[in-house]
């Protein structure tokens, strides 16, 4: 088969992988000494999946082979798609070929599983090498992690890699034993435990050996199971908590064909995928809890976004005095985001806060209003009742549903 024929086989293949973002590499570049690529360049020309994600990674399987039988995956052992595999060098032709056209910043490389566990990492680990050492590659590199792998083999990975990832795929056991029964919870977290512990063994260690210093990362898949949001955001929470991940994606499960009957035939509305991930920030920039977000709720409500329904669900907080509260309360109230509350601070330390500077904040104020004071400005609607509220602020619009096939 010809080298094109396998990457537009391989291409397509890795894009349900959303968990490929390249943010968090160190600086290299090559300016002034040897060796190819960096991260800290600019002029990188972004491509777009067939799904509408833009990447400026070369995203790839080494093989749509696969000894598993996840029943959510187009490339499942029973799954009927053609099959392609790369030799580690004809990847490393690829990303450096694509490398000097400008197209790519660096590599994103997972692989379905052959042979086994250890077979299969060792050849993601030789094309990490092979670009890091003979090639003297610069740029960014994300390699998949094998669960079951030697952890030898991943503390490997880790030294040549910028970011590696686990994915968990399903957040509870009993839906992996269901769904994909060769994977086991306890060997994901082994092995983001494996990452974990090479990173804490270089921290603060200035002459140490970088381990992948862009930290690492997981995927859930979202509707392909019962799972609710409140359960996805418990693990998530644990996940940050336990194994210090940057970050947490999470995929819309996508109708594939010829579907076993042990998955749904419809795809979860998009915004569910979107809501996810805003509650995701919350927890990661703002400080919310997942229990705080959901309460007794199972799902995130999908009408308004979840900073809003908590200011909703507890109306006694506010409204808020922007010239006395405390910055972290500030930052709790819909529409104004991080930065808007260091510049209000910064404001008020020179004097009162009006009305119209929170316009020149760009602050969104229609969602902001019910909920603030300042010097010049009482919300009328702070005795509204937070249905009629909710009914006024909730989103005018949902995004359409992206089909990947068809």
């Amino acid at each position: 088969m010809q080298l094109i024929a396998k990457l537009g086989i391989l291409a397509d293949a890795a894009k349900y992988d959303a968990s490929c973002a390249s943010s968090g590499a160190p600086k290299r570049s090559s300016r002034g000494r040897d060796g190819l690529g960096a991260t800290d360049g600019m002029g990188i020309c972004h491509s777009y999946t067939p799904d509408g994600r833009c990447v400026s990674l070369l995203k790839v399987l080494l093989t749509n082979f696969c000894l598993y039988d996840c029943q959510y995956c187009v490339n499942r052992r029973t799954s009927n798609v053609p099959r392609a595999r790369f030799t580690p060098e004809e990847v490393v032709r690829l990303t450096l070929d694509f490398y000097r056209r400008n197209c790519i910043s660096g590599l994103f490389l997972s692989s379905g599983i052959i042979r086994s566990a250890d077979y299969t990492m060792e050849q993601l680990v030789r094309v990490a090498r092979l670009l890091r050492e003979d090639h003297q590659f610069r740029g960014y590199i994300h390699l998949k992690t094998i669960p079951d792998a030697d952890p030898l083999l991943i503390e490997e990975a880790g030294r040549l890699a910028d970011r590696l990832s686990v994915n968990i795929e399903l957040s509870s056991e009993a839906s992996l034993k269901r769904l994909a029964p060769e994977k086991q919870l306890t060997t994901i977290r082994q092995a983001m435990g494996t990452i974990h512990d090479g990173q804490q063994a270089v921290a603060g260690e200035a002459r140490a050996p970088r381990f992948a210093p862009a930290g690492q990362s997981t995927q859930v898949i979202v509707g392909a199971d019962a799972t609710d949001d409140h359960a996805i955001l418990q693990n998530a929470e644990s996940l940050y908590q336990g194994y210090g991940l940057r970050r947490v994606y999470y995929s819309a499960f996508s109708p594939i064909p010829d579907s076993p009957a042990s998955v749904p035939l419809a795809a979860p509305p998009l915004l569910r995928e979107h809501r996810l991930y805003q509650a995701d920030f919350l927890m990661r920039g703002y400080g919310y809890k997942a229990g705080e977000l959901l309460g007794n709720a199972g799902n995130l409500d999908l009408d308004i976004d979840p900073k809003l329904a908590w200011a909703l669900a507890n109306r006694e907080v506010f409204p808020l005095d922007v010239n006395r509260a405390e910055p972290a309360l500030l930052a709790r109230i819909p529409g104004i985001g991080l930065r808007s509350v260091q510049r209000l601070v910064a404001l008020r330390r020179e004097r009162r806060v009006r009305y119209d500077d929170l316009v020149q904040l760009r602050c969104v104020l229609e969602k902001a209003r019910p909920f603030i004071i300042t010097s010049d400005y009482r919300p009328a609607e702070a005795q509204v009742r937070s249905g009629l509220l909710r009914a006024r602020l909730r989103d005018p619009q949902r995004p359409v549903q992206m089909g990947l096939w068809g």
